[in-house]
């Protein structure tokens, strides 16, 4: 079954419906997304989720353990919390912390993505029709290039503004072992 977004205009109205696959790099269908960065609370590690082989777009890719499209007239809040439940089975009272938006613009997604975050150790009930594997990542894993071409773009753009924030951003492993 096809997949269609809503698409917004630059004040963040929106003006109607596209495919997905006519989203993907296209500026003039811009949709929107939240997204949710997880912590574990001791380690500080960041939780990353490993797209299923039957996900549509960079299957098999490392992204941000929590992310989807905004529906209609959802706020981003709104959103991360649905998909908090829906990707890792996650509810009930969770205190999402606004960090940053990042509007990402790429050959593969132009959206305008709303980032929060969060501090959950699991245990995680991901779909697996979704997501392959998730695991919790320290920060040198984070930072070694070898890794990096595991990674979706946006997961790159996400982590540059990240490490900009240095509460949500994994510390020096020293300090977590």
């Amino acid at each position: 079954m096809a997949e269609y977004l809503d698409i917004f205009d630059a004040c963040g109205n929106c003006i109607g419906q596209a495919l997905r696959s006519e989203c993907h790099g296209n500026p003039a269908l811009l949709h929107r997304t939240a997204h949710v960065v997880v912590i574990h609370p001791e380690t500080g590690r960041l939780l990353l989720q490993k797209r299923s082989e039957n996900k549509d777009i960079q299957p098999g890719k490392w992204d941000t353990a929590v992310g989807g499209h905004l529906d209609c007239g959802e706020s981003f809040e709104a959103g991360a919390l649905r998909e908090l439940q829906e990707e890792l089975g996650v509810s009930g009272d969770v205190e999402l912390e606004f960090i940053f938006d990042a509007p990402i613009r790429n050959e593969i997604e132009s959206e305008d993505t709303r980032v929060f975050g969060v501090r959950l150790a699991g245990p995680f009930a991901f779909q697996s029709s979704e997501i392959d594997e998730v695991r919790f990542w320290s920060r040198d894993e984070l930072e070694d290039p070898a890794n990096w071409q595991l990674f979706t773009p946006n997961l790159l753009v996400e982590l540059a503004k990240l490490r900009q924030c240095p509460k949500w951003y994994p510390a020096a492993d020293d300090i977590n072992e």
